[in-house]
């Protein structure tokens, strides 16, 4: 649902960056979750004290985080809900934390690596994936994502030119 930007004050509060469609349903709960990512099994249950809207992000109070440094150590841990209690998605649609992790390949077969983020833009979102070519940033249209089996967490993909080095 979220990523912790940074602390916000001294009191334990901190600042997150909104990564989904429906951030009033954070308001509605009475927990949230914080994991690391690339860390799904290493999952941490707060309370929820407080949550309200500030310039575009949110500032949340979790219980037992009640000073800055507390509020430090949470810097870039995803705030998640469980999977039964988030909103349905539409066929072919899928949660950022679910793409992590999945194998890329290209048409060709050679294997790029894995998705390490999703960058959420304008027109589109960005892939980045991390393997043997380094980082890699690909573009979520139709053009360059043929195929994306969420069972076998694989995808392959069509490299255009230019956009990798020795790609054709």
């Amino acid at each position: 649902m979220g990523r912790v930007r940074r602390p916000h004050g001294i009191r334990g509060e901190i600042r997150v960056e909104i990564l989904t469609d429906y951030p009033e349903r954070l308001v509605q709960r009475d927990n949230v979750y914080l994991a690391r990512p690339h860390s799904p099994d290493d999952v941490q249950r707060y309370p929820l004290e407080a949550l309200r809207p500030h310039k575009g992000i949110l500032l949340i109070k979790l219980g037992g985080v009640d000073d800055r440094d507390a509020a430090e150590r949470l810097r870039g841990m995803l705030v998640q809900v469980p999977l039964e209690e988030a909103v349905p998605l539409e066929e072919g649609e899928y949660y950022y934390f679910q793409l992590t992790g999945v194998d890329v390949e290209t048409d060709t077969g050679e294997w790029l690596g894995r998705v390490a983020d999703v960058i959420e833009g304008g027109a589109h979102d960005v892939y980045v994936i991390r393997g043997p070519r380094g980082e890699i940033l690909l573009p979520a249209v139709e053009d360059v994502i043929l195929e994306l089996d969420m069972e076998r967490e694989k995808m392959v993909v069509h490299l255009l030119p230019g956009m990798v080095e020795g790609a054709a």
